[in-house]
């Protein structure tokens, strides 16, 4: 990133006392975001077809016939001759993606991480073709992050940085990565082509990182089936039919339930559902050599209590998703019932999108309350990576204070009444909720009451199309925000 200077220590912390050095970490930092976290340029168009100034173009971009046809690969593309798209920076502005849900821009994990670096130059942003395979993005990330480490330590300000670490150990690379960016950062260290590159990287933060897939990649391309789902999740199936990306999100554990049986899914159920088996089959072979070896130095965030799915059924091509997920023992047996032998359903919850067992490869792991779009941008996030740049070894993971769950719809009509739920408490008193409207001066309260399960809800009608934020916060815990979109109620009112 070509920034300004403004000193080798930026911001110190209030109430330093004279005399004092404020904490900074002197190593180089790459942030890496999540699929639809990069602003997409068609360069034979000359426009920008994902990702722009204000959300005004969200209407545009899913409710018009040709919204999202840039988005899809073409021939050549699939092919492997790449270029037509570039991804010039992160995103700007608050998008929102079917199933996906709402996509925070990443301003603050910005600010966090600059206010935390020796000098803004240590900062690099790795904006990509969030459509390709992981495979492509991590090839070039693994190229750009050398480059990135290769001036910063030719730079003054990281000489005088040096002097204050243990050791003066010359820098070393930090990747902080959200959502799929942890997959391209995975296969940058590991496949990339750079065998240095693990040994000159300090840590790796994953926030929230589908390692095993998600159900909800299922769902994205089940929807082209023509459920009786509204406009733009068809639109999205049909784009994301043709992009390797969401086939290498598709689960990679056993999630497919079968009368009393439970396996993993096939190419074959990937065509049934809407996808292409072919994608699916070389996503599988990827996966499995990017698996066989660790990713190094890791540190995983992990969103948990919020409502996620972690199972399906597939009917009659018909994707039927669950929030519980099965375990198996270390001889890979499924867990049964001991009375019926069915499997036993676990429900493990996550960040929405992501479910836990997922977020990390292994046990250890640092929980936050918080739904996976905005999971780099909570405050509970914040003070984890800062932690985790300033520290040299590794302390283990922090322990998350109790907090509350969002589930609501992803797609709303104007006018329409529809559920927010408040999953983690059942006092309304101790839970504040508002919605307001990203572009313009509108808020509104939403009361909330004791309904069954231990669960708060609110009846909540928004007065016109556009893109709103729930906030959430308890007496007790950390504040949770999802984005919904308001869209027109049919088809026929979208293209009219």
């Amino acid at each position: 990133m070509n920034q300004p200077s403004r000193g080798i220590f930026p911001n110190p912390p209030p109430h330093t006392e004279p005399g004092l050095t404020p904490p900074v970490t002197h190593d180089a930092v790459v942030v890496v975001p999540g699929i639809m976290g990069s602003e997409l340029y068609d360069v034979t168009t000359s426009k920008v077809i994902w990702g722009l100034a204000n959300s005004g173009w969200l209407a545009k971009a899913w409710l018009s016939r040709t919204g999202l046809t840039q988005l899809q690969l073409t021939p050549d593309e699939l092919a492997g001759t790449y270029g037509r798209i570039k991804a010039r920076r992160l995103l700007q502005t608050p998008a929102w993606s079917p199933f996906l849900r709402g996509i925070e821009p990443y301003h603050k994990l910005i600010g966090t991480i600059e206010n935390t670096v020796a000098h803004r130059d240590a900062l690099m942003t790795f904006p990509y073709d969030w459509r390709l395979p992981v495979a492509v993005n991590a090839r070039r990330l693994a190229k750009e992050a050398r480059e990135h480490l290769q001036r910063w330590l030719t730079h003054p300000a990281h000489d005088a940085a040096r002097r204050q670490a243990v050791d003066e150990r010359p820098a070393r690379l930090v990747f902080i990565a959200h959502s799929m960016g942890g997959l391209v950062t995975y296969a940058a260290l590991t496949l990339g082509g750079d065998t240095d590159l693990p040994a000159d990287t300090r840590g790796v933060m994953t926030l929230g990182t589908p390692f095993k897939g998600s159900v909800v990649a299922a769902n994205i391309l089940n929807t082209i089936q023509g459920g009786p789902l509204p406009l733009p999740h068809r639109r999205l199936a049909a784009a994301a039919a043709t992009m390797p990306a969401v086939h290498e999100l598709l689960p990679q554990f056993l999630c497919l339930e079968e009368g009393t049986d439970v396996r993993h899914l096939t190419p074959t159920d990937v065509a049934d559902l809407g996808g292409d088996k072919d994608l699916f089959k070389v996503s599988q072979d990827f996966f499995t050599t990017l698996h066989a070896q660790d990713l190094p130095h890791h540190r995983p965030v992990v969103g948990i209590r919020q409502d996620t799915v972690q199972s399906m059924k597939l009917i009659n091509g018909i994707v039927y998703a669950s929030e519980y997920c099965f375990r198996t023992d270390t001889d890979g047996e499924v867990k049964r019932h001991p009375d019926t032998g069915a499997p036993r359903r676990y429900p493990v919850w996550g960040d929405g999108t992501v479910h836990r067992e997922s977020a990390s490869p292994t046990r250890r792991a640092v929980p936050v309350f918080a739904q996976h779009g905005a999971i780099a941008n909570g405050r509970e996030a914040q003070h984890v990576v800062s932690d985790f740049l300033l520290e040299d070894d590794h302390l283990g993971p922090d322990q998350a204070e109790d907090g509350i769950g969002l589930n609501i719809p992803d797609y709303v009509t104007p006018q329409s009444t529809w559920d927010c739920i408040v999953t983690g408490s059942d006092d309304p008193a101790e839970v504040h909720c508002t919605i307001t409207a990203v572009d313009e001066e509108w808020e509104m309260p939403l009361r909330h009451e004791a309904i069954a399960n231990g669960k708060l809800g609110a009846k909540v009608t928004l007065p016109s199309t556009g893109l709103y934020r729930i906030t959430a916060k308890a007496d007790y815990g950390p504040v949770v925000t999802q984005l919904v979109f308001s869209g027109p109620p049919d088809q026929d009112a979208a293209d009219g």
